[in-house]
């Protein structure tokens, strides 16, 4: 069994597309997504396309959890938010015209999401995805983290392997014999990015399970943006 795994798409439907076509040049039998499915977090509007990026991920059978931003987005109502500065005014806005643009059936869906999803591995281990990690997913495992964070996080957990995101950045490492894969991100890689911190490349991870264990490839798809209109302070086109 062969999985292209990924996480944190953050409704960038350019980057999603790059990544699939890519992947299409394997073949795979399942495709995990770690959360931050679809709010346009420090993207541009202009590159992020929410409903489509659903929409992309329904058809292809995507398994999903729900990651940080799935669950705000479909819990919070924007309206009784109180900005205090100009960038949570930015994202308020944002989320309203997200949430509009969703319509109620998806959002359902987002709420409803699994915070976790368990697979058996071929060798007899346990696989487990998660936006953040085992013990809170909505607390991330990250590269930088000593062996007893990431233990702190794992808890009792079962799981022989641990596939997750929220990081956005792509690692992977064992700790007392647990297999720890972060994703990185596909809509927000901190990697490469344009002087107007517009993503350049996308992350993906390939787990292969084996009845002689898992192989893991991560990979890094470059991206291809059109140009992009200029957008006013306001955060509306310039005219």
């Amino acid at each position: 069994m062969r999985a292209l795994c990924i996480s944190d798409v953050h409704g960038n439907l350019l980057a999603l597309t790059a990544v699939l076509a890519t992947a299409e040049r394997r073949s795979f039998s399942k495709l995990l997504i770690a959360g931050d499915i679809v709010f346009p977090g420090g993207n541009e509007d202009a590159i992020t396309q929410p409903l489509e990026t659903w929409r992309r991920l329904s058809a292809a059978g995507a398994v999903m959890v729900q990651g940080v931003t799935d669950q705000a987005l479909a819990t919070l109502d924007p309206n009784a938010i109180a900005a205090n500065t100009d960038h949570e005014r930015t994202m308020i806005d944002r989320m309203k015209r997200v949430r509009s643009e969703l319509g109620d059936v998806v959002l359902d869906r987002l709420r409803r999401l699994p915070k976790t999803f368990r697979m058996n591995l071929e060798d007899g281990g346990e696989l487990v995805l998660v936006h953040g990690s085992p013990i809170d997913p909505s607390e991330a495992i990250t590269f930088d983290m000593s062996d007893e964070e990431v233990l702190a996080l794992i808890g009792d957990d079962p799981a022989d392997v641990i596939v997750c995101g929220m990081s956005h950045v792509p690692f992977e490492r064992t700790v007392s014999d647990v297999r720890v894969i972060g994703l990185g991100s596909v809509g927000e890689a901190p990697d490469g990015v344009s002087p107007r911190e517009i993503p350049l490349v996308a992350h993906a991870t390939w787990i292969e399970s084996t009845p002689s264990g898992v192989k893991v490839e991560q990979i890094v798809v470059p991206l291809d943006f059109p140009q992009i209109e200029p957008r006013a302070a306001s955060g509306a086109p310039a005219r």
